[in-house]
């Protein structure tokens, strides 16, 4: 099967999908090597980079979502109201898991120097972040990761595409730390 034949598979089967589709899965599915899998989607989103559709990727999770600038029109058609933006607090902690994750709740206090359980709680309710696992220390706190929700919402396709992070040095200048996904 060439790559273009695996591209049009792939997209089939993301497009009846209900939600992202893990690469194993596509794998085990069509009955190829990871490598033809990870070619194909390269293909599949180059064809797909001025569409309505694209492809979106989040570690080893991919599907289809509408295009950001879309976004107002799908809204409208559907009839969906926006549901407020979201607090400094919440932009702030938001940002800080997405540079960090996975981070825990402490972790994310320790940089914000502040209670952090109610901006979670928002976050966590409006689908932006998740619980993606356990912290393998003493008391397993929760680890908290970005979504897709996140990425559509924000009109990324991975969390690569965050603009790098600037840090003052002791001296005052102004350095790029370049961890954006880290």
């Amino acid at each position: 099967m060439n790559r273009h034949e695996l591209a049009n598979l792939i997209e089939a089967i993301l497009f009846v999908a209900n939600g992202a589709v893990s690469l194993d899965n596509l794998r085990k599915t069509l009955d190829v090597e990871s490598e033809a899998i990870h070619d194909a989607l390269r293909f599949l989103a180059e064809q797909r980079a001025t569409s309505g559709v694209r492809l979106q990727r989040k570690g080893n999770e991919v599907q289809m979502v509408t295009a950001p600038e879309a976004a107002p029109y799908i809204e409208k058609y559907l009839g969906i109201q926006v549901s407020g933006r979201l607090s400094p607090a919440a932009l702030e902690t938001l940002a800080i898991i997405a540079y960090r994750e996975p981070i825990t709740r402490a972790q994310i206090e320790a940089i914000r120097g502040v209670n952090s359980d109610g901006v979670l709680g928002t976050l966590l309710a409006r689908g932006l972040i998740a619980e993606s696992g356990r912290l393998d220390t003493v008391g397993h706190p929760i680890l908290y990761s970005t979504t897709f929700q996140f990425l559509q919402q924000f009109g990324l396709h991975s969390t690569d595409e965050l603009p790098p992070i600037e840090e003052k040095t002791t001296d005052g200048q102004a350095v790029e730390t370049g961890d954006a996904g880290a």
